[in-house]
């Protein structure tokens, strides 16, 4: 991969922004001609990034904002999700596949990015995750 592009948009945590991360990830995928299955891994694990923000980080505080970055990195997309809420231990959460808890409505969006991503990084307690998706040959 030889172009390089960084993006960063800052937004309010409202419910409808999913939606403008969502084309941002398909307007990227588009630019790196990213096929099908890495598509769908990446517009999942980034959404499900987003909405933890929204939802959880900053519990739909529209004065609360979420910031998506994306680079590349060594034939990697790298996206960053950040959000301005109390953070957490995303190592102590309760295992979904685990039989208690598979009838939970919630608590499966850092197991799906930990299963989609090439390698995904927590930083400032939790309120900053790092998501890298192998590129290299596209």
């Amino acid at each position: 991969m030889t172009i390089t592009q960084t993006r960063t948009v800052t937004f309010p945590s409202v419910k409808e922004n999913v939606a403008l991360v969502e084309r941002f990830v398909d307007e990227i995928c588009d630019f790196y001609n990213i096929g099908d299955e890495n598509y769908g891994n990446i517009l999942i694990a980034i959404t499900e990034a987003v909405s933890n923000a929204i939802y959880h980080g900053n519990r739909l505080d529209p004065d609360k904002s979420v910031r998506f970055f994306y680079e590349t990195k060594d034939n990697n997309l790298c996206f960053t999700v950040q959000d301005e809420g109390r953070g957490y231990n995303p190592e102590t959460l309760p295992d979904p596949t685990d039989p208690e808890n598979v009838e939970n409505p919630n608590g499966r969006g850092v197991f799906l990015m930990k299963r989609l991503t090439d390698d995904i990084k927590f930083f400032d307690e939790g309120r900053k995750v790092e998501m890298y998706f192998r590129i290299a040959n596209q």
